[in-house]
Order: structure tokens, then sequence, then C-alpha cells
């Protein structure tokens, strides 16, 4: 009876799993539609993925389960900083981002921790005995927070916030004017981008020789906005500028009104 039963039930299972994989065919192919149209799952899963996060990692990717994984990895490399195990961490963020590729804060904070924690760190290690590879390594960690950053715009082109972090890492640890005024303007493009990201790109391309008069055109239309977007620095780097620009007296802006004099203090 066994006998003649098994290869009965082989059959019956392969027809329901045939039926039910047809069923699901039209649902599948929908819900692929809508991560295409939302941008979810861009990052293709193949070999390269298979070596950095191992096979059982690999597979929870495989099966859907990306955010987790992501997750897991994160803390992983929250744990390499906490070691200044600065080589592994950056390898565990790049295949955070790559498995988390619109997750704004992955891309944010594994360059901060490159061009500052990581560039700093490098600048210190006394295992080093000479400071030009010191220098060096830090450096290079300064670019490769670059790099993470300006794959994060790829993979997020609306979002102002990478845009944001490359003008600080332009401005604060490579000194490049020209560069952070091109990244707090392009900041400043994007419709949901706060104001001090116009403020910011007119500051750095004050600071740029030949693009003065970008700089003042750009203040020059903040400050006509009204008192909220008059302070202090602004109102002194357009000062600054009209002198460099030679603004006449009567296109000048009003400097802003000097307080009361005290009572008794005869001025």
């Amino acid at each position: 009876m066994k006998t003649c039963l098994s290869p009965f039930r082989n059959v019956l299972a392969l027809l329901l799993i045939a039926v039910f994989g047809a069923l699901l065919l039209p649902w599948q192919a929908r819900l692929q539609r809508l991560e295409r149209s939302a941008n979810f799952r861009t990052v293709p899963i193949d070999l390269t993925l298979r070596e950095q996060i191992g096979q059982s990692g690999f597979l929870a990717a495989l099966s859907g389960f990306r955010s987790p994984v992501a997750a897991f990895l994160w803390i992983q490399a929250q744990s390499a900083w906490e070691r200044t195990e600065w080589g592994r961490m950056a390898a565990l963020f790049d295949t955070v981002t790559t498995l988390e590729p619109h997750m704004i804060l992955y891309w944010d904070i594994a360059a901060w921790h490159m061009a500052w924690n990581a560039s700093a760190a490098a600048l210190q290690d006394r295992r080093q005995a000479s400071e030009a590879l010191r220098e060096r390594a830090s450096r290079q960690y300064i670019t490769l927070g670059r790099e993470i950053l300006e794959r994060g715009i790829r993979n997020n082109p609306d979002n102002y916030r990478l845009y944001d972090s490359l003008g600080r890492l332009a401005r604060d640890r490579e000194g490049d004017h020209a560069a952070a005024a091109d990244a707090f303007a392009k900041a400043a493009s994007i419709p949901d981008a706060p104001a001090y990201m116009s403020r910011f790109a007119g500051y750095e391309a004050s600071l740029v020789p030949g693009r003065q008069r970008e700089a003042y055109e750009r203040l020059l239309a903040l400050y006509k906005l009204g008192e909220l977007q008059r302070l202090p620095t602004l109102l002194s780097t357009l000062q600054s500028l009209e002198v460099t620009l030679g603004i006449p007296a009567g296109e000048r802006i009003r400097p802003p009104s000097a307080p009361p004099a005290p009572a008794g203090s005869g001025s």
C-alpha cells in the first residue's frame, strides 16, 4: 500500500507546488514592479556581495532580509570603531551601504568616521614613526570619506543632506572652498533644503578668487528676503564683498542700527 501511494503523493505534491507557484506569479511580478518603482533592491545580489557578507548573510539578503543584515553589520562596524579597527570598519560600512543604498544615515556616518575619526587617529598613530606617512594615511581616510559621500549621492541624488555633508568635508577637512561652495549650492537647489545651505554656498564662494560676484549676488538675494536672513556673518560677508567688488555707496546694504548710547555717556 505504501509503495503504491508514495508515487501518487509525490505527483500530488508537485502538482500543488506548480499550482501554488502559478498563483503567485502575478503577485510576485507586481511586487517586483513596485520595488523597482520605489528604488528598492537596486543593488545586485551577486558573488561580490557574497564575498563581503559571507554565506549566511548572503542567503539572508537573497531572501529579502537586507535591512536586518545591514543593521547587524552596522553594529559590528560600530564595534570596530570602538576598537579602532579602521580597515575592518571601512569594509563593513561598504557592505552596509551596498545592502541599504537609500539609507542616508549609513552613508553619512560612514563618511564621518573615515574623514574625521580615522583621519585624526592616523595622525596620532605613534606606531608609524614617519610623520609624512601619518599625514598620507590621514589624507587617504579623508579621500575615502569623500568617496563614500559621492557614492551615496549617486544613489540618492535628490537628498540635500549628503551634499551638505560633502560641503562640510570639503570645507573643514580638505580646505577646498570651491568644492565646498559647489556642494552647498547643489544642496540649496534641492526643494526641501534649509535656507542655510544657500548662505553656506555664498560664504564659501566669497573665499574663492573670481567667484566673489557669485557670492555677492547669492547673499544679497538672501538679504532681500528680510530680517530673518540678516545674520551677522551674512552682513559682514556682504559688506566685505561690497568693498572688494567696488559696489557704489548708494547700492550698498544698510549696516545694522547702532545700539543707543547709555545715558550719561556723553556720546
